[in-house]
């Protein structure tokens, strides 16, 4: 409960510019497929992002685990919010265009099974917004946990787009899909702000069901 509290704050100081990339490359993913109307986003504490979807005309519901930021959201958030557990969504099958995951996908404890139920109820295909493995801020936060500090990161697992494209093929054996994704997240003195190479704070992957 301490931390929901402030964490829209955190949204609005130093890290805005980096959700400013991120959405622009979660918009360029999502956004190749004029069929997709409804989404809904998984992990979506207080509905920073389940907020933004609509301004690239999607339509969000939000899920989450945690009654603390929904109730944050609540309060933000004018769409529909449910209280649940992605590994066992509480939806029948099909019933968005896209599941989406935004930097939460690394706190899963069976990150399969969220694939497959992502699968079931999502249409389309499904997002996914990722801290990067391949980044130093990864090696950063191990060192100031080894300190006691910063606490956000104790159980999450980080992928690369590699390591994530390898669970997606063990969770949706026998579909037929494809899967896109693209790295942000570089310093800013850095010529290129986004880029096809597996290295930057933030990727974005997107999976299109061809089936």
């Amino acid at each position: 409960r301490e931390h929901t509290d402030t964490y829209e704050q955190w949204y609005e100081g130093r890290y805005k510019r980096a959700e400013v990339w991120q959405k622009k490359i979660m918009a360029q993913l999502v956004g190749k497929d004029p069929g997709i109307k409804e989404l809904l986003e998984f992990g979506c504490g207080t509905t920073r992002f389940t907020r933004w979807w609509k301004e690239i005309g999607i339509e969000a519901t939000g899920g989450d685990l945690s009654p603390f930021m929904l109730g944050q959201a609540v309060h933000l958030f004018d769409g529909d919010l449910v209280n649940a557990d992605s590994h066992y969504m509480p939806f029948k099958d099909n019933s968005f265009d896209v599941v989406a995951f935004i930097t939460t996908f690394e706190y899963y404890i069976d990150p399969i099974q969220v694939i497959k139920e992502a699968a079931r109820v999502g249409k389309r295909g499904i997002a996914f917004g990722m801290m990067n493995r391949n980044s130093p801020k990864v090696l950063r936060r191990r060192v100031q946990e080894i300190f006691g500090k910063n606490p956000f990161y104790l159980t999450a697992t980080f992928y690369t787009p590699q390591l994530l494209t390898q669970k997606i093929h063990e969770a949706l054996s026998g579909r037929k899909y494809t899967i896109e994704w693209t790295c942000t997240g570089l310093p800013k003195w850095f010529p290129l702000q986004q880029w096809s190479l597996p290295i930057g704070d933030f990727f974005g992957l997107y999976i299109r069901f061809d089936d």
